[in-house]
């Protein structure tokens, strides 16, 4: 499941790097911030 996760403004990608937790995977689109699957496999 994919979910994007709520944020009133646009997200820069300094932004996005300085705010990324360990453990879980997210990506930044078009300034939104995603939540993505574990990819397969050994990690």
């Amino acid at each position: 499941m994919i979910q994007a996760l709520p944020k009133t403004k646009s997200v820069t990608f300094e932004e996005f790097v300085q705010w990324k937790p360990e453990g879980k995977y997210y990506e930044l689109h078009n300034g939104v911030i995603v939540e993505i699957p574990q990819p397969p496999g050994d990690s």
